[in-house]
């Protein structure tokens, strides 16, 4: 479904940027405003039963206030918990812009400059092209134009490997674009920046974060662990689709821990109410009552374009990342906003110029949170809106039939495979480290990573296997184990390729190591 949501989120945005301008517009007040927020909720509640979403809260703040704060559906599938305006959700990748707005922190404390380069605060920080390295920017590391291959390498999160180890892999992974060339979402780059950060705060990441963002800001239901997410009492589960039907995952679900080690990148959990409070301080430009907690120039900063992520089918009307943040220009004015997805999906989004704002956690992965948070941002402005979740809904599940179509088909006369034991030893590459391959019983497995994570291979054809991996890659195609020949030995294995890992341009490629 990711890659599928993915097309979906990105054909939905190149159209929201292209409404029609306005010269004018005259902001809703009073009756308008309580039509408008009706008419909002109900098409929120009737849009939340197609995409099968249990539970879902929104926010919406106003000139500083939470004007709305409503709870939709149920904490857990199946379950009879009604989500509330203080349910904890994770909010996945809107943890970006806490830690860009510590940086700038750092920045206003003359610790660093947005433009100092990297290997001055971290001297041991390494890319992998040596000139990249010495070129690398603060700014650089929360821009996403690195040069990598989008997402790269964001299974070592799920494996268990820990930041430390993240962080230099990083090395290890050739780029596929010009440094600064192209837009590419990374996770991994951002354990960087927090590694700056916790140097001259002498504190955890997590540390900082509570006692300089969620403290100040009385963010008291807030939290970047994941104890407390476990122990919070009014907490929403995670979800996951499985054979077309929602499914609620264990509150001890065996890969929890990967959003918390992603950390910087994606760790908080918080709710509406919390939320709302983030948001207000963004629209005051980093003022907090009477005191500015960031200066107003490192605000404009973070929120202003750094790459282009994509052009609009109409003049100026473009998308950008920022530091943390997306800007979308937009009629009348633009937009600024940012989505998270774990197993749950958040969207934060405002028009600074209106003070207008809004927040939205769910407990499954769909667009409808962007959609929807677009659609109230159009009505508000007072721009002709459509039936979007429809129209997203419909297409998702066209593209959704088309790709099972193509899913390849297991040949009806499949070549027999090698005695199980030729496959059987140690694989390696730089990235991953060492896999074993080994049986069990009559199977063939393969164990990765830290946290020993099982796959199961299932005989394909020939020296083909199918991959059944633990987590998340139900809807990938791309899941077999490829055993690689020498030419020149009979049956004798020289490697094999993941391509479940191979999307990272070649980092599912493991030499042999031991038989």
């Amino acid at each position: 479904m990711k890659k599928i949501l993915a097309f979906l989120l990105a054909a939905f945005i190149l159209q929201a940027i292209a409404a029609p301008e306005q010269e004018k517009i005259k902001e809703p007040t009073g009756a308008e405003l309580k039509t408008i927020l009706s008419d909002f909720e109900k098409y929120a509640q009737k849009s939340m039963g197609g995409w099968k979403i249990p539970g879902m809260a929104i926010g919406i703040v106003q000139d500083g206030n939470l004007i709305y704060a409503k709870g939709f559906g149920v904490k857990r599938k199946g379950g009879s918990e009604s989500v509330t305006e203080n349910t904890i959700f994770q909010i996945g990748s809107t943890t970006k812009a806490f830690t860009a707005l510590l940086a700038a922190m750092l920045q206003d404390e003359g610790k660093l400059r947005w433009n100092d380069r990297v290997i001055d605060h971290a001297p041991d920080f390494m890319m992998y092209d040596p000139w990249v390295t010495r070129e690398f920017q603060i700014a650089d590391l929360m821009a996403q134009h690195s040069g990598l291959p989008a997402y790269a390498a964001d299974t070592l999160f799920f494996l268990g490997y820990d930041r430390r180890y993240i962080r230099h892999a990083i090395h290890n992974i050739k780029p596929v674009s010009s440094f600064r060339s192209e837009y590419a979402y990374q996770n991994g780059l951002w354990l960087v920046m927090a590694e700056i950060i916790e140097k001259y705060s002498g504190k955890t990441w997590e540390e900082t974060l509570n006692e300089r963002i969620f403290k100040p800001l009385n963010m008291t239901n807030s939290s970047a662990d994941m104890h407390s997410f476990l122990n919070a009492e009014d907490v929403s589960s995670l979800h996951e689709e499985e054979d077309s039907e929602v499914r609620a995952l264990p509150k001890n679900w065996d890969f929890l821990e990967w959003s918390y080690i992603a950390g910087p990148a994606g760790a908080i959990n918080s709710n509406i109410v919390d939320m709302a409070k983030w948001l207000i301080f963004q629209m005051n430009n980093g003022k907090l009552g009477d005191k500015q907690l960031v200066s107003e120039s490192n605000m404009q900063i973070i929120h202003s374009p750094k790459t282009i992520i994509a052009m609009g089918t109409e003049p100026n009307k473009n998308l950008f990342y920022c530091l943390g943040w997306i800007y979308q220009e937009h009629a009348p004015y633009p937009i600024i906003w940012h989505n998270g997805g774990t197993l749950m999906k958040t969207m934060v989004a405002y028009i600074p110029e209106q003070k207008i704002g809004i927040v939205i956690l769910s407990n499954f992965i769909t667009p409808l949170p962007e959609i929807l948070a677009m659609r109230f941002l159009d009505q508000y402005v007072g721009n002709p809106v459509s039936d979007a979740s429809d129209n997203a809904l419909t297409e998702y599940k066209k593209t959704k039939k088309e790709l099972e179509e193509k899913n390849p088909v297991r040949p009806e006369n499949p070549l027999p495979s090698m005695s199980l034991e030729k496959y059987t030893g140690k694989y390696s590459n730089d990235v991953y480290g060492i896999i074993n391959v080994f049986i069990s019983g009559e199977k063939l497995l393969i164990s990765i990573g830290p946290k020993n994570t099982k796959l199961t291979l299932a005989h394909w054809d020939k020296d083909i296997f199918r991959v059944q991996w633990p987590f998340g890659n139900s809807d990938e195609t791309e899941n077999f184990a490829i055993f690689q020949m020498d030419p020149n030995k009979n049956e004798e294995v020289t490697g094999v390729i993941l391509d479940g890992l191979n999307q990272d341009d070649a980092l599912g490629v493991f030499e042999k190591i031991i038989k």
